[in-house]
């Protein structure tokens, strides 16, 4: 896992949180094979560093099959290593490979809680710079475009796409309880930044606009 984190988005503290989150999901649930569960939460990310470099890649997909190799070559059973793949590999908000084990609904659940909140907003921003992304883009008549139908990546876009709506993909109760507890954070953000950006644009216009008439 330490070899292959290389942005601090995706980093070994994000995997980290990822795992004691999910542990704590797991007291809440019945029948979890823990030893699946850490190893999927530790491994679930091992496919960013492709997906980086090649957009067209899924990590999820990828990360589920350097797990199940890894889990192989160093003694692991392969009924054992494809449990773990199976979490790794429908873990993904985009992907529509939906969690069905308990295991795998955990490790969904404990990423997504880390992309809520304020925490979510820090990662998203962090995220977007790496990939040279803009907070926000303009319509054509220079008007700040909230997220809402923009075409162009940005902060407001991710966060009306994604950020918004993770909420309600939770396949766990403890997870919902977790999450929703810091939606109002994100919210605030959110709200806040939009008015701020907007801010500029509607006052500053109309005076660059009477002063050069």
């Amino acid at each position: 896992m330490l070899a292959c984190m290389d942005n601090n988005a995706h980093d070994k503290e994000h995997v980290y949180r990822v795992l004691y989150t999910a542990l704590e999901i797991a007291d809440s649930e019945e029948n979890v094979n823990r030893d699946i569960l850490i190893a999927a939460c530790l491994l679930h990310d091992v496919g960013r560093k492709e997906q980086f470099e090649n957009p067209n890649l899924c990590h999820a997909e990828v990360g589920a099959r350097k797990a199940f190799n890894f889990l192989i070559a160093i003694g692991f059973e392969p009924e054992f290593a494809g449990a773990v793949a199976y979490c790794v590999d429908c873990h993904r908000f985009r992907g529509n490979n939906h969690p069905k084990t308990i295991e795998a609904k955990i490790l969904f659940d404990a990423d997504k809680i880390d992309v809520c909140g304020t925490l979510g907003i820090a990662r998203t921003l962090y995220y977007n710079a790496l990939l040279e992304e803009p907070i926000y883009n303009l319509d054509e008549n220079g008007n700040v475009l909230s997220g809402d139908d923009d075409e162009g990546v940005s902060f407001f876009q991710e966060y009306k796409f994604k950020l918004e709506k993770i909420y309600s993909k939770m396949q766990t109760k403890t997870g919902r309880e977790i999450a929703e507890a810091r939606r109002q954070s994100a919210v605030d953000f959110y709200e806040n930044l939009l008015s701020e950006v907007k801010f500029p644009y509607e006052k500053g216009k109309k005076h660059l606009e009477s002063s050069v008439d």
